[in-house]
């Protein structure tokens, strides 16, 4: 039987905010340990029917930067659960509800840089 293994490495601060985030794979093409700045991690806890969650990110990964991540995630479910259940429905919805994400992130974007020529 084959065997994978997953893991992170965290540094944090005093406050015990993460300042860095690592992360190693035994099947990843490159070796040794890969700088991200996000990780969101969620287990089906099979016993008590539930979801257990970790989500940690760098104090320096802008708010910008996250909403993409989040809806790159978002996203990603949208194609679990396609592959996972076949639900067209479902993954389709998700789906929607990315592209509404996107066109607020993008409307955000433009008044930001409406507000930035004003000064």
């Amino acid at each position: 039987m084959k065997k994978s293994r997953i893991q992170f490495e965290v540094e944090l601060d005093d406050k015990n905010i993460p300042e860095k985030i690592f992360w190693d794979a035994t099947d990843k093409e490159d070796d040794g340990l890969n700088e991200t700045k996000s990780i969101t991690i969620s287990l089906w806890d099979h016993f008590n029917k539930n979801t257990m969650r970790i989500d940690l990110w760098t104090k320096d990964m802008s708010m910008d930067e996250q909403k993409r991540f989040y809806v790159d995630c978002i996203g990603g479910l949208a194609q679990s659960i396609l592959t996972a259940t076949g639900d067209e429905f479902m993954s389709g919805e998700i789906n929607k509800l990315c592209e509404r994400f996107v066109k607020h992130i993008q409307e955000e974007e433009r008044k930001q840089r409406e507000k930035e020529k004003q000064k």
